[in-house]
């Protein structure tokens, strides 16, 4: 017997409604622990480079692009056992659905992540090390697994990374893992912590061993967003009588004000310091209730800087190790944290403090500088 029409039909709008709920259902995908997403399209545009693996790829974004065919090859020589119990756990740390098998899935994982262990392991234990490892005989390599591994599109959940370490525990190899991570990025900036603290909890993954890492020390109190408080440049300030140094802290982002001192933590600029900051701006956007610390620094650093001058000054200073062209520097702070969504920002009360100083200082400024240079009319001149 035929199938009427209006039930075909019926069929079809039934079979699509479903495809429709599937779709959106995967879209609006985001488990409460989530915190390794894909780089919006908005913060992408502006420098893709910035967000997409050299050489290496690390979990499931990036996974299978035959540009990284090379490197798999690499990796898997560091095979040792599953995570599949934590497979399903796993998965909700990605910010979009994982469309790999579980058993896909846990290779990947198991492959990536004992490649980081036994990369940050032999990286501190030399004796480890094989005499033809191209990670440690290639100088090159290790460039290219600073910017691969602090991608935020390019992370393995930190559970999985212990697992893995407990799994292959040496006992004559007491180091934890954090504290491998640490070492292996330990040159990355001029200002580091050391030891003090108490230790990293809750641990999202690479990154965020980064970030919390540099946050950890700061005790900044947060306020709403005033677009009216933004700071006075580098040079501005210096023509108000504020004193510029370098401090000596245990993190990048604990800026100072107190008596006409300004005091900023060493930068160390290099290749991939942009990468690091956009990538580290990129999580505080995307993970939920997260501090906008970096974001907050970004924001401060850009007041700062508004001419090669400024940039000149801060070298002086010593509070940027520059290797970049002084002109180059300007843009690339300025575009920093550009696209980036603040409601909420770090440092408010300093920066209040700062112009309120500079208010009371810059009549007196200018007066003495009437006064010094512009009492005769020869000075005009």
């Amino acid at each position: 017997m035929a199938v009427k029409t209006s039930d075909n039909a019926a069929i079809y709008i039934e079979g699509l409604e479903s495809l429709i709920k599937a779709r959106k259902s995967q879209d609006l995908f985001m488990s409460r622990k989530c915190c390794i997403f894909k780089t919006p399209t908005i913060l992408l545009r502006l420098n893709e480079k910035a967000y997409v693996p050299d050489v290496f790829s690390i979990g499931p974004f990036h996974h299978g692009r035959p540009e990284f065919k090379e490197t798999e090859k690499i990796k898997t020589k560091n095979l040792t056992n599953s995570v599949k119990d934590v497979e399903r756990e796993a998965r909700e740390y990605y910010g979009k659905p994982i469309d790999y098998t579980p058993d896909e899935f846990v290779k990947i994982l198991v492959i990536d992540g004992c490649f980081i262990v036994e990369l940050f392991r032999k990286d501190f234990y030399t004796e480890l090390r094989e005499e033809d490892d191209p990670i440690f005989t290639m100088s090159c390599m290790r460039q290219f697994l600073f910017h691969d591994l602090i991608l935020l599109e390019n992370q393995v959940p930190w559970m999985v990374l212990e697992r893995l370490f407990n799994f292959t525990l040496d006992p004559r190899h007491k180091m934890p893992l954090v504290e491998l991570a640490q070492d292996f990025f330990g040159d990355f900036f001029v200002s580091k912590p050391r030891s003090g603290y108490p230790p990293i909890q809750d641990i999202k993954h690479i990154l965020d061993v980064f970030r919390k890492w540099l946050v950890l020390p700061t005790e900044e109190e947060r306020g709403h967003l005033d677009w009216a408080l933004l700071m006075p440049s580098a040079m501005s300030l210096v023509e108000a009588g504020v004193k510029i140094k370098r401090r000596e802290s245990k993190s990048i982002l604990d800026i100072k004000f107190n008596n006409g001192v300004l005091e900023i933590p060493g930068l160390y600029i290099h290749e991939i310091t942009e990468t690091f900051f956009r990538n580290l701006i990129c999580f505080e956007q995307c993970f939920p209730n997260c501090e906008p610390r970096f974001t907050s620094y970004a924001v401060l650093i850009d007041n700062l800087i508004n001419t090669a001058k400024d940039v000149d000054i801060l070298c002086e200073n010593k509070i940027i190790d520059n290797w970049l062209n002084p002109a180059d520097a300007v843009p690339f702070f300025n575009k920093l944290y550009y696209n980036a969504f603040l409601k909420e920002i770090y440092y408010q009360k300093f920066r209040q403090d700062l112009n309120n100083y500079c208010k009371r200082r810059w009549p007196r400024w200018r007066a003495m500088l009437l006064r010094n240079y512009f009492d005769t009319p020869w000075a005009i001149l």
